[in-house]
């Protein structure tokens, strides 16, 4: 295969089919299925899912709890989206407009006085307050920009997984939003942790593919988890997080053999790819040219993932966050 480039992943996507709010149900979601030993396409609902796995097939789950991570100065003149908490008064936090927020300047959130310490290498600014801010009354959740809106009472719950427990996330893990608890209960499966970081949402301004600089994630494997992964016939990852923990951990153990473990994962995982864990990924349709795109073209090979959003698109699929899902098995 000759070298990919960042282009080799794009597509025009009707502005109508960006899905802006969720589905009235969870699991009303409409689901495509991409077959990798038949090369075949099907369309299908996340209702559906339970027809594609078999009893000893094990799900795994990021129960990761979106948090609220994006704040106003009280002029309004400063935007503030939390990236990492080094302490309950230290932030490093993404700024606009970044022009106005030079080291040593101040910034007043709910009445806190904040000064920026330091500008990173990523242009993140280190933001010491003077007193620990209440995030619940100051702060918004960060909405993928795609939707183009502020966050409403209803995304409090929608834009979080009813699974959601270890709180982190300025993103969901939005494979996970499709399930209830009903189904969940139906279904044979275990949890990891990935707080999903703003880096999930940065371009890719590489010309190739291979040159792109990826972020890094948090994540944490329980015992009782890695001893279920160790021991299922197929794994289940529900969510490119999930697939980039798996597989950053495939990297360093063998198949059957993973540990509990806590770390930093910062895997890119692109065409060609062998997986070492995921047997069979559970995803939502990405943006164009990104990361996420090229993960699930890794597990499912280029040419069949764009004809799969080809299709998807002629179907009017509702597409990113809260839109529909897609099973490669």
């Amino acid at each position: 295969m000759s070298e990919l480039r960042t282009e080799d992943f794009d597509f025009h996507l009707p502005e109508e089919l960006i899905a802006s709010r969720p589905a009235e149900k969870r699991d009303a979601s409409r689901m495509l299925v991409i077959n990798r030993a038949e090369q075949s396409i099907t369309h299908t609902h996340f209702k559906e899912i339970k027809s594609y796995l078999a009893p000893e097939d094990l799900l795994v789950l990021n129960n990761t709890r979106v948090v609220k991570a994006r704040y106003f100065s009280d002029d309004g003149k400063i935007e503030l989206v939390r990236v990492a908490k080094e302490s309950s008064t230290l932030w490093r936090c993404m700024v606009r407009p970044g022009k106005k927020m030079k080291v040593g300047r101040e910034v007043i959130v709910g009445g806190i006085r904040g000064i920026v310490q330091e500008i990173d290498e990523e242009g993140y600014r280190v933001i010491q307050w003077d007193a620990v801010i209440n995030e619940e009354e100051s702060g918004q959740l960060a909405l993928p920009h795609y939707m183009q809106r502020e966050a409403e009472e209803a995304d409090f719950e929608r834009y979080q997984t009813v699974f959601a427990q270890e709180e982190g996330a300025i993103a969901a893990p939005t494979a996970g939003l499709h399930f209830t608890p009903e189904l969940l209960a139906e279904l044979n499966h275990t949890f990891l942790t990935l707080h999903v970081g703003v880096g999930t949402f940065r371009p890719v301004k590489a010309e190739m593919v291979k040159d792109h600089d990826m972020h890094g994630e948090m994540y944490h494997v329980s015992p009782e988890s890695a001893e279920k992964i160790n021991q299922a016939r197929r794994v289940v990852a529900v969510g490119t997080t999930v697939s980039r923990t798996l597989e950053h951990l495939g990297s360093h153990y063998p198949k059957g053999a993973l540990t509990s473990e806590s770390g930093k994962t910062d895997i890119f995982i692109y065409p060609p790819y062998q997986p070492k864990i995921v047997d069979a990924l559970l995803t939502n349709f990405h943006l164009p040219q990104s990361t996420l795109m090229m993960l699930v073209s890794a597990f499912a090979g280029r040419d069949l993932v764009m004809e799969a959003y080809a299709q998807a698109i002629a179907e009017k699929y509702r597409f990113y966050s809260y839109g529909d899902c897609m099973l490669i098995v």
